[in-house]
């Protein structure tokens, strides 16, 4: 039998076009989906610190 290796590379980037693509379409699906992760697993965001203040 004749298998394709499987390619990491080529993969990654086949996702981050397709992602992007739909971000383009709608900048705002990027929140939600991470809002839905981090609401999932119960991640919270961290305020930012600023070395400034």
């Amino acid at each position: 039998m004749n298998q394709r290796e499987f390619d990491a590379v080529e993969l990654q980037r086949n996702i981050r076009e397709k992602l992007g693509k739909e971000y383009e379409k709608d900048p705002k699906l990027r929140s939600k989906r991470l809002a839905a992760v981090r609401k999932k697993y119960g991640i919270t965001v961290k305020p930012r610190q600023y070395a400034s203040r």
